[in-house]
């Protein structure tokens, strides 16, 4: 509310719902705080403490919103972000946090820019998950200050937790979670408010009381539940977390030191990018069909391009010329901070396609596939189509559209009549003049132009398919005009003096 009014930073505020017919303060700004409100107050009795309280009301569903947005803001720092509710981030920093010099300069790193948004953060770093939520939520650690060391916790496993109240940024050493659970208060461990209220009764007011009781004690008095999140906590139990979005199995992370803002940094960084993933990919034996170049903007926007090919492909150059034609729709803004590219689907791509690289051009060749990669990234998908046939009489359906090249036929092409080299994909009518039985037309009219018959070729019968479709045969015949042209004309049904004979175009030979 503060980052849309900034006129409310300094002033108390808070915000209510009505609850049982009375409105409850659900949450108070720090000046607020400061005089005395914390939520779960009556408004009433706010008011009456603090003169000039401003009061909003709650919009339904806005604080989830507002949590998952943070959520996907916080995938520019790890492709794993899980909400934690009802205001708390899970994000697990695998293999990401050395891009930004270690577990302290990336925790601080994200602290800092959502307390520039004008966010209260706290948040913590360790092994495990419920370390690091105990330790956001009821730690008293001393900040990180700038330069403070090398990072301590531990890259493959660590789970930073972020909340929104304000406290330090902690990273807790690599198997130090049972140091720090000690001095904390039982409801650090996530556990049910009847189980805290059971322990405090019985004067264990820290974990240092009753973690080295026997387990089967702990069991008795107090269930199952205090056993199992001691153990997610010091990680003799493994806990999952459910990402906002899928985790790419394939993707790259290239942050930057200083924003990018020219076309030539983005193409420094999108080449950086295929080479690697390019390099895993090839040394998996596999292609990728589609690949995403998301570049984060340091203002929190995000922009995207996708590319596809039409067979698997690991060739760093030959992508890269597909995401070249789209570049020029980036829009780096104040700058781009993160480039991650991702590729959603790919293939196996056997190692002895390799040797096709000098070979002719037929369907297997690459150079054909990338060709047509480049053509459609250029131009469009509907413009490159490619046919097959299909087991049907009927013309209309003796064709049908793949969008694999290296798709097999299942069928041969009909070579024993002749077909035209574009086929109508709906028969249109024509107008004949003097129609003869067993006999084309002498001339017809299609489309305002008449067409005076040189020569043809016929009749070919093509009976229906009676068993998807009721109706007449056709019988078609190979025409040519006095300029040359050549048609494919058919008259539905037999011949009948009595009436009217329906006469169609159905296709042009070259």
């Amino acid at each position: 509310m503060i980052i849309r009014q900034p006129a409310l930073k300094e002033q108390p505020f808070v915000v209510a719902a009505p609850e049982h017919g009375r409105m409850v303060i659900t949450a108070a700004s720090a000046a607020a705080q400061e005089e005395g409100i914390s939520t779960g107050m009556v408004v009433a009795d706010a008011k009456a403490a603090v003169a000039g309280l401003q009061v909003f009301d709650e919009k339904p569903g806005m604080a989830g919103r507002l949590l998952k947005a943070l959520g996907k803001w916080c995938i520019r720092y790890t492709p794993v972000v899980a909400i934690d509710q009802p205001d708390g981030l899970i994000l697990d920093a695998s293999g990401c946090a050395h891009l930004w010099g270690g577990e302290e300069p990336y925790l601080k790193e994200i602290v800092t820019r959502l307390r520039a948004y004008g966010y209260d953060v706290r948040a913590a770093m360790a092994d495990t998950i419920g370390t690091a939520w105990a330790v956001t939520r009821y730690g008293q650690v001393a900040p990180v200050s700038p330069g403070s060391g090398q990072p301590q916790a531990s890259l493959s496993q660590s789970a930073p937790v972020i909340s929104n109240l304000p406290q330090p940024v902690p990273v807790i050493s690599n198997g130090g979670q049972l140091e720090a659970l000690l001095p904390l208060p039982p409801a650090a461990l996530r556990l049910e408010a009847g189980i805290v209220e059971r322990l405090q009764k019985l004067g264990l007011y820290r974990i240092s009381n009753f973690i080295s009781m026997p387990r089967h004690a702990l069991r008795r008095r107090f269930g199952q539940e205090i056993l199992l999140r001691l153990d997610q906590a010091l990680g003799y139990e493994e806990e999952a977390i459910e990402p906002l979005e899928p985790v790419q199995p394939y993707e790259e992370r290239l942050p930057c030191l200083e924003p990018i803002l020219t076309r030539t940094g983005i193409e420094i960084a999108l080449e950086r990018l295929l080479e690697t993933l390019c390099a895993r990919l090839q040394q998996e034996g596999k292609g990728l069909r589609t690949a995403l170049l998301k570049c984060f903007r340091i203002d929190g926007r995000t922009e995207q391009v996708t590319i596809g090919t039409n067979r698997a492909s690991h060739h760093a150059q030959h992508l890269f010329r597909l995401f070249e034609n789209k570049i020029a729709t980036l829009r780096p803004g104040p700058g781009i901070e993160l480039f991650v590219l991702e590729a959603p689907k790919t293939e196996e791509l056997p190692a002895q396609q390799e040797t096709l690289w000098t070979s002719g051009c037929s369907l297997e060749s690459i150079r054909l596939a990338e060709l047509v990669d480049r053509l459609i990234n250029r131009v469009g998908a509907h413009a490159i189509r490619r046919y097959l046939p299909d087991e049907h009489y009927w013309p209309e359906r003796s064709v049908r559209q793949t969008a694999d090249l290296l798709e097999k036929a299942t069928t041969a092409w009909r070579e024993d009549h002749p077909r035209p080299v574009q086929l109508l994909p709906k028969p249109e009518p024509v107008e004949v003049a003097a129609p003869i039985p067993d006999y084309p037309p002498m001339l017809f009219r299609y489309k305002g132009t008449l067409h005076r018959i040189k020569r043809a070729d016929g009749p070919e019968r093509i009976e229906r398919e009676w068993w998807l479709e009721a109706g007449q045969h056709r019988d078609y015949y190979v025409v040519e005009d006095e300029e040359g042209r050549r048609y494919w004309l058919f008259r539905s049904g037999h011949y009948d003096a009595d009436r009217s004979t329906g006469w169609f175009i159905h296709g042009f030979f070259a």
